[in-house]
Parts: structure tokens; C-alpha cells; sequence
């Protein structure tokens, strides 16, 4: 049986005798990062320096609430505003695993410049299973390639630190329990943030998109669940397909693209069930979307794959 309590003790010690500089961690906000930064934390203290990259690929005011977050738990912080850097890098791709690899990279590169800054010889990442499993982890083929995996240059000068990389999410979820962490119970966002929620081109115009479609489902999703006319999905989001079609706003032709609703039960993120949602909150949900964003988007679908056969993400 899992005993959090323990794992941190153990963790805790293993990275203090293993980090004798100093060293960087990528704090994305989600639950295994911040763990692994938090018992980081605890191991070797003031050695450690947390990196927050604003990509702007970010959910909405995902930034702000991050760094309110990471700073209530006494972690000494840097926020990187790099979102030129990563529109510029990922301009005209499309593809989802070179996506995911560009991003990775770019990723390591800030980490690296950072590094410069106050000299750090390690990255502490909050890998876990299911990440290095789906990528390969030279036992499986390839299904996709997680950002502190599969992303990863060859010429990497920092020593890699991975705690949690043999823990599946609801383990990962304990430990934050157990550290009281705010974010024990938030649902996954992937590393590659919106990027992989904006099939197709990705312009600043369609991210925006994706990210204002994501903020309706999460926020009708969580108003539903607290009134009791749902369960709560273990994930939930949107995804702007690069799908136009024809549509009617007023009087007028429209041809927008398609959003699509995720949304599934799962214990671990290796296998899911799509979440069988009532159709009147999906249904304020299109119409949310619909008006809110008509110059954009004239459609909204609802996803009922499981994993597998699909993947929970839609890239």
C-alpha cells in the first residue's frame, strides 16, 4: 500500500544527498510539478530555483493564479514571459509530435539560459509513469511524446532529477494531500499546455480561441457539479478543430470552425471512459461558446471515445 508520508520522507532525503548544487525546477502549476517542487524544496532549500514559463499557451489567468500559489509555499520563484518565443518557434507546425518536441525543446533552452543566471547543475522535473511510459520508454512504441520526455535535446547540459517518475497520478494526488497543496485535486493540463488543444495552425487568434472555450466547459462543468447534477470528470476541456463549416448567426452565414468537449473518468490516465454528461449542461455549454465566440466558432461536438482507443488529449 502507498504511504505518501513516507515516499516524501524518502524522496526528500534521496534528492538531498543526490543535489549537492544548485538546482532548477519547472514549476508549471499542475500537480506533479508542484509536488516535486515542494519536496525538492524540502530537501535542499534555498539550493533550489523554480522556473515558471509563460508560454501563452497558458489556460485563462492560469499565470497570475500560479504564482500566487507557488509563492504562498515559500518557493523562491522566476516567472519567464516567453510567449513571443514560442509563437516564433512553432509557427507554421502542425504536426502533433513535432508540436510536442519543438515546445520540449525551447522548454530546456529557457531552462538552460536560466540556468546561466545562477549557475544550476540539475533540473528536478515532475515526470511520473504514464509520461515516459507513453513515450516510448524503450519498451512500448511511441504514443505520444510527453514535453519532459520525448522533448528533451541530446545536448542537455543539466542532470536530470526525476522524483515522482515511478508514480501514477492518483499517487501523485496523495502526496499533494498530504503536503497540503492547493492544486491536490485540479485535473490534469497537459505540458504543452493549449498548444495541443489547437489542432492545426496555431496563431494567437486560435489560441485564444481554444483558451476561452476551455475556461465555459471547465466553469459550466464546475458550477454543475457543485449544484449535484453531475459528477465531476477526472478531466475536462475543449479542443478548436481545424473544421469549418457552414453555419447561421442572426440572419447571416457563418463559417466558423468546430469546437469539441472532452470530457473523462479515470484513475490513472492510462485508460479513461468519456463522462456521460446530461445534454442540458452541454447544451449551455454550446450555446456559451456559440455566442461568445461567433466570429470564430459556429459548432460545437461532443467526444464519446474512450483511451483506447483514443488518447484522453486530442494530440
Amino acid at each position: 500500500m502507498f504511504e505518501p508520508a513516507s515516499f516524501i520522507e524518502e524522496a526528500a532525503q534521496k534528492m538531498k544527498n543526490e543535489i549537492d548544487d544548485i538546482a532548477i525546477i519547472a514549476c508549471s502549476g499542475g500537480v506533479d510539478s508542484t509536488v516535486a517542487a515542494v519536496i525538492a524544496n524540502q530537501a535542499v532549500g534555498d539550493k533550489l530555483h523554480c522556473v515558471y514559463v509563460d508560454t501563452g499557451l497558458m489556460r485563462k489567468n492560469e499565470t497570475e493564479e500560479i504564482q500566487a500559489m507557488l509563492s504562498a509555499h515559500g518557493l523562491n520563484l522566476t516567472t519567464v514571459f516567453a510567449e513571443e518565443r514560442y509563437f516564433e518557434a512553432l509557427n507554421g507546425i502542425t504536426e502533433p509530435e513535432e508540436k510536442r518536441k519543438v515546445i520540449g525543446e525551447l522548454f530546456i533552452r529557457i531552462f538552460e539560459e536560466e540556468q546561466t543566471k545562477v549557475n544550476a547543475k540539475y533540473l528536478v522535473q515532475g515526470t511520473i509513469a504514464p509520461d515516459w511510459i507513453e513515450s516510448g520508454g524503450g519498451v512500448r512504441d511511441t504514443i505520444k511524446s510527453h514535453h519532459n520526455v520525448g522533448g528533451l535535446p541530446e545536448d542537455m547540459t543539466l542532470i536530470v532529477v526525476e522524483p515522482l517518475r515511478d508514480l501514477y497520478k492518483d499517487e501523485v494526488r496523495d502526496l499533494a494531500r498530504t503536503l497540503e497543496i492547493k492544486v491536490a485535486e485540479r485535473q490534469p493540463f497537459p505540458g504543452p499546455g493549449l498548444a495541443i488543444r489547437c489542432l492545426g495552425a496555431l496563431t494567437k487568434e486560435r489560441v485564444h480561441t481554444v483558451r476561452e472555450a476551455c475556461a465555459i466547459v471547465e466553469e459550466e462543468f464546475e458550477i454543475a457539479s457543485s449544484e449535484g447534477k453531475m459528477e465531476i470528470p477526472w478531466q475536462y476541456f475543449a479542443a478548436l478543430l481545424p473544421v469549418k463549416s457552414v453555419g447561421v448567426h442572426g440572419d447571416v452565414r457563418a463559417y466558423g470552425e468546430t469546437v469539441v468537449v472532452r470530457a473523462v473518468q479515470s484513475l490513472d490516465g492510462m485508460s479513461a471512459r468519456y463522462s456521460e454528461i446530461p445534454h442540458s449542461i452541454l447544451q449551455k455549454i454550446s450555446t456559451r461558446i456559440t455566442n461568445s465566440l461567433k466570429e470564430s466558432v459556429n459548432r460545437v461536438v461532443y467526444d464519446i471515445t474512450h483511451k483506447p482507443p483514443g488518447t484522453i488529449e486530442w494530440e
